[in-house]
């Protein structure tokens, strides 16, 4: 059975005066998946982004959120997005569940049979791990406990597909675990379908089922972590002695290379170091690959 699209974009195209930011950028997210936009800073992941949200209109070419064009959105599409910011903000004297119970209040007239909007505010605050901090006022929440308050107020209205920028900025290794869990149950048991844009390659690697690369404005790469490591990082050096001397190999195969590499020398072999190429690797590679002078 295939998969809802409830996102797609042809050709996008964002000029600002005589220079394109965006260059027929393409791109194709599916109901319950999570996708990851990497790139450097400058690359455009958050003029795509806004263009996305509604926030910014394009230039050129086609885009399509959960059926409607972003540039004509209105209210009732509007509160089927989430959005979670790297920074906004807010009444510092509101207590966690008070805002939280108020911002759910605009969601409700568009609840439907199918999805009833927005979340009970003690379930929302425990599922992003605020319980202990419920009654407290948000000038007195620490950076990582501002952070999942950040999250839970992008998911109040239960989205259909969420934004997140940097979503994990300012957690702890805890934090960001848990964080994990509910982006996988969002996904995963609530059918939302999740856009994120991170610099943490490993979090990339965690969360999402397939991984964009955008670079000069353009998607230069995209797929699973595995995939794309196969697919341009390739292959996995692998170091060792024999006697004294040091010798280095390249292979795609490693595997099987260091087992003949035991059978060849046994007992005399040493200092064996198999790197497998990573993420980190391609996204690398790639960068340098498309560096552009605008």
């Amino acid at each position: 059975m295939t998969k809802e699209r409830v996102l797609e974009v042809d050709g996008l195209r964002m000029r600002y005066g005589a220079t394109d930011v965006l260059h027929d950028v393409t791109l194709r997210a599916h109901r319950g998946e999570v996708v990851a936009l990497l790139g450097p800073n400058g690359a455009g992941k958050t003029t795509t982004i806004e263009i996305l949200e509604g926030f910014r209109l394009r230039s050129a070419g086609r885009v399509e959120v959960l059926g409607v064009d972003p540039a004509h959105g209105d209210e009732k599409w509007r509160a089927r997005l989430g959005v979670v910011l790297q920074s906004w903000r807010d009444h510092a004297k509101w207590r966690v569940r008070e805002l939280l119970a108020h911002l759910g209040e605009y969601y409700a007239p568009y609840s439907t049979a199918a999805i009833q909007r927005p979340w009970d505010a003690d379930e929302l605050i425990e599922a992003v791990g605020l319980t202990e901090h419920a009654g407290q006022k948000i000038r007195t929440l620490s950076g990582g406990q501002r952070r999942r308050l950040d999250v839970a107020i992008g998911i109040v209205g239960r989205p259909e597909v969420l934004f997140l920028d940097e979503p994990t900025v300012g957690f702890d290794p805890a934090a960001r675990h848990e964080f994990h869990e509910l982006v996988q149950r969002l996904a995963a048991d609530h059918g939302t379908t999740i856009l994120l844009t991170t610099h943490d390659l490993d979090e990339a690697g965690k969360l999402a089922d397939r991984i964009l690369i955008l670079a000069a404005g353009r998607i230069v790469a995209a797929g699973t972590a595995a995939d794309l490591t196969r697919q341009i990082a390739g292959e996995d050096e692998v170091r060792w002695t024999v006697d004294g001397t040091r010798f280095v190999r390249s292979t795609t195969e490693s595997t099987a290379f260091v087992r003949g590499l035991f059978s060849q020398y046994g007992d005399s072999l040493g200092g064996l170091e198999v790197r497998r190429a990573s993420l980190e690797d391609t996204y690398l590679t790639l960068v340098r690959q498309n560096e552009v002078v605008r």
